[in-house]
């Protein structure tokens, strides 16, 4: 990928009533992206509108209203209210030409329930967020998911979700069906699970064991995949060790998937019972986790320091880039909020040349722009302030 001839990048970002910013534009190369300025600038706000540009909730798993920009106060609006309606668009320069992408939230009718997100594609309108992940691909890693190690499971499954989504566009939608099982099941449950429908829970009891060790096979990949990419690496961001633990991931070590599948509707439909008294369902992918060992001593990342801990998960987050660059022939977008900051300077410059390494459109911010000097030439740098960004040099 030397030369940048299948890079993918961002040429030209707008945001329109986004978060901080009323109207940006900004006109891009293939280069890495350098924000930098003083916190509460709106360098965050410029990644997670990115975020967006792929399926999902974005970087801060945010309602589509909270990313609204909030007006100022005069006498005509009552002080702070927030713009109905946000746009975020790009122009994406990929192997196969210019793509013209935007998503953004609409004002939803008197009659709609919920908020509405749109989704255009060369100027026209697709059903789903999902289609995104056939265009675009973007890891992040932000201050936010510094307590991944340590908090609980469900945030570990998320991440390599979305690892998962970048080589499978498919893998999101079986999620949403597998959720929307789960919760229909047990609402069923709940209402008396002798009184219950037994036709339509051994219904959704077939979609949840389909999808769910469909889920589990595209997680266990993708997790044997990084470890593979982990091991056979150099430098401070490799070796990690890396593993998926759960009831139903372990049938697959044991079975095809489809005996698998069988055996998992047996299990729901045997535990209808306990699942009515409990809550949820007892078993299933959403009780999988994700274990992570640092490389030399072997201890579990819940236990190492918040330095080795953000290497750890830029040392994934890493893998994962490259096993996309390799599946795909151009390295996703990586949005690095702060990380800087926290690595000491041999990993800052391993970090800096891995990216290059990779031709990847990496988008780093921080406070002080000085961290990233040995990108000076060859990434473009912004200076953002007051939700205002002019280019530097």
């Amino acid at each position: 990928m030397a030369g940048g001839a299948s890079r993918l990048s961002v040429a030209r970002l707008q945001l329109t009533d986004f978060r901080s910013f009323e109207r940006l534009r900004l006109e891009l190369d293939p280069r890495p992206v350098v924000l930098s300025g003083p916190n509460g600038a709106g360098k965050t706000n410029i990644l997670e509108a990115l975020s967006f540009l792929v399926p999902g909730r974005g970087l801060r798993r945010a309602r589509l209203i909270e990313a609204a920009r909030r007006r100022p106060a005069d006498d005509r609006n009552g002080g702070g209210a927030a713009a109905s309606c946000w746009t975020v668009a790009a122009r994406l320069m990929t192997s196969s030409g210019m793509v013209e992408i935007g998503t953004g939230r609409q004002a939803p009718s008197a009659a709609e329930k919920g908020e509405r997100r749109v989704v255009r594609i060369d100027g026209r309108p697709v059903k789903s967020h999902a289609a995104l992940a056939e265009i675009l691909g973007a890891y992040w890693l932000t201050p936010l998911m510094d307590g991944l190690f340590v908090d609980g499971a469900s945030a570990r499954r998320r991440f390599i979700d979305r690892l998962a989504v970048g080589f499978d566009p498919a893998h999101g939608q079986r999620l949403g069906a597998y959720k929307l099982a789960l919760r229909e099941r047990s609402l069923l449950l709940r209402q008396g699970w002798r009184g219950s429908d037994p036709d339509w829970l051994a219904v959704l009891e077939h979609r949840m064991a389909a999808n769910g060790i469909a889920l589990a096979a595209a997680r266990r990949e993708t997790v044997h995949r990084l470890a593979a990419v982990l091991a056979s690496g150099s430098g401070p961001f490799a070796g990690a060790g890396i593993e998926i633990s759960g009831e139903v991931e372990s049938w697959l070590d044991e079975q095809p998937a489809l005996a698998a599948e069988e055996r998992f509707r047996q299990v729901l439909a045997a535990a209808r019972k306990r699942d009515a008294e409990t809550g949820g369902a007892g078993s299933g992918p959403h009780r999988g986790d994700v274990k992570v060992r640092q490389p030399k001593s072997g201890e579990p990342a819940e236990f190492c320091s918040t330095g080795e801990q953000k290497a750890l998960l830029l040392a994934i987050v890493l893998a994962g880039a490259r096993m996309l660059a390799a599946e795909r022939g151009a390295a996703p977008l990586l949005l690095l909020d702060e990380v800087a900051a926290h690595l000491d300077k041999t990993r800052r410059e391993a970090l800096f040349g891995e990216i290059l390494a990779m031709d990847a459109q990496a988008w780093l911010t921080g406070t002080d722009a000085g961290l990233f000097a040995p990108l000076r030439g060859k990434a473009q740098f912004f200076a953002v302030e007051d939700a205002k960004v002019r280019p530097e040099g």
